[in-house]
């Protein structure tokens, strides 16, 4: 899938042309002073523990978890190995969470260790020979896991004309901010060391730190009949106390698996401008509009005629923070009644509960959990819609940013803890949906994505209800 300059891909499907491969490496006595940094009293953030609890519940069974952000961008001329060993390094000593390494105890106790001298990090690289793409692809994804201090990589393919860099983050220290402002950085560090300037002055960066203990010190003063926790109270008791699962057949979720990804165009160009006026008309803006198409298109599929996801939303929240390296994540409830005979009074609705629910992005699911011990924690494969709009916000920076360059980001093909649909809008608007790499699992998105697409374009097009299929009708689709 193509989100402006930038293409989203699994990174099984990413073929690199072969190149001579140089990756960084934390030196020996990093290490030691890794394996050494005392307990800190900084707690994780609440989605740093969501990913290690599942991480952890995950591999006990024997599953594989969805953890990297990996992200690429193509250089012109030969890398000056020296220049970018200095930024990898500044880069990992200008941001506090690359200091820290986490122990899971149980599900309910995971302590920080830290490091305590950002100095004492040095990243040094070694030359690996010519790879070829499949050689490539199986390096990154032996990026260390998440309960290891060094669970991020860097390196370079070297071509005759031409260098990838790439980087190989665990989600614990990066979100998607990262293909932004962070290839910024490298990019900024990197062209004025070549130069021969100076190495550039990049500022305070802000504190990932700072934000774990603000956080915890906000969850702190809530209680079950705080008026954000009764809001989500009342959503996850009407979805069997927790949060909504994807509604359609995934298959035996006790078994090995991996993961993919099926992606489609929902609109052309010309659609996804008629599709917006369609929004606007209807009161709605395009975020409601979409909730709007994905609830109809389940609606045809199920007959559900109430909708209940969620959508995450970046919590960032002062001007040190959006350079800040780090997971700023929280989830916006979203539930509303799903009319079959109207778009327009649907995305209405749909406008009006994801609005209403935004600043619940603030108080994480699990600390309502802890508040209400009846409800329980997301179970996996919960249902997320994740939006990525280039008109608007970090991706139109990001479009001006790197405009003529090739940039791609990749899942890293395993299975993702939601089931998540991402949801891209730039000239076209597309859909990916990462989910359980078995037969169960595509024939179900394979039938959602069709009755997506179909649902947007009846909807830029003018709303022609579809007969949605009954019971009978369902009991005859495919034994799974």
């Amino acid at each position: 899938m193509l989100i402006g300059p930038v293409e989203l891909a699994t990174l099984p499907e990413w073929e690199p042309s072969p190149g001579l491969l140089v990756s960084w490496y934390p030196s020996p006595a990093t290490r030691a002073k890794a394996d050494e940094a005392p307990v800190s009293p900084v707690p994780p953030s609440y989605i740093q523990e969501r990913h290690l609890r599942s991480f952890s519940q995950q591999a006990a069974r024997g599953l594989d978890h969805s953890r990297l952000l990996i992200a690429s961008c193509e250089v012109f001329g030969r890398c000056d190995i020296r220049a970018m060993t200095y930024v990898i390094n500044a880069h990992l000593r200008r941001h506090d969470t690359y200091r820290s390494w986490f122990e899971y105890q149980d599900a309910d106790h995971i302590v920080r260790h830290t490091i305590a001298d950002p100095a004492d990090i040095e990243f040094v690289p070694t030359e690996e020979g010519e790879k070829g793409a499949a050689e490539l692809r199986d390096h990154i994804l032996a990026t260390p896991g998440s309960l290891q201090w060094d669970c991020f990589s860097f390196g370079i393919v070297q071509r005759p004309d031409r260098f990838t860099f790439y980087a190989s983050i665990d989600h614990l220290h990066a979100d998607g901010q990262f293909v932004g402002v962070g290839l910024m950085e490298f990019q900024t560090m990197y062209a004025a060391l070549i130069m021969g300037e100076p190495p550039v002055a990049m500022g305070h960066a802000g504190s990932y730190d700072d934000y774990c203990v603000r956080q915890r010190q906000y969850t702190s003063t809530l209680t079950a009949d705080s008026t954000e926790v009764r809001r989500w109270i009342e959503f996850a008791e009407a979805n069997d106390g927790t949060l909504p699962e994807f509604p359609l057949p995934l298959g035996d979720r006790s078994t090995p698996y991996g993961g993919d990804m099926l992606s489609v165009t929902l609109l052309d160009e010309k659609q996804t401008q008629r599709f917006e006026s369609a929004c606007v008309a209807a009161g709605s803006r395009f975020i409601g509009g979409m909730f709007a198409c994905v609830a109809l298109a389940l609606y045809e599929l199920t007959g559900a005629e109430v909708y209940a996801g969620t959508t995450p939303k970046d919590t960032r929240s002062n001007q040190a923070e959006l350079t800040t390296q780090g997971w700023f994540t929280g989830l916006i409830p979203v539930t509303f009644p799903v009319v079959p005979t109207s778009f327009d009074d649907t995305a209405r609705a749909a406008q009006i509960s994801f609005d209403e629910g935004t600043d619940l992005a603030q108080v994480p699911f699990e600390r309502v959990v802890e508040l209400v011990p009846s409800l329980s924690r997301p179970r996996p494969l919960f249902s997320q819609i994740n939006f990525f709009d280039a008109q608007a916000g970090p991706l139109a920076m990001l479009t001006k940013m790197f405009e003529g360059l090739n940039m791609s980001t990749h899942s890293d093909g395993r299975v993702t803890y939601p089931l998540s649909t991402l949801v891209g809008r730039f000239d076209e608007t597309t859909v990916s949906v990462l989910f359980p790499n078995n037969p169960v699992a595509r024939e179900s998105i394979t039938q959602y994505l069709a009755a997506l697409k179909s649902v947007c374009v009846r909807a830029a097009d003018g709303w022609r209800p579809s007969r949605v299929r009954n019971a009978a009708e369902l009991s005859k689709q495919p034994a799974h």
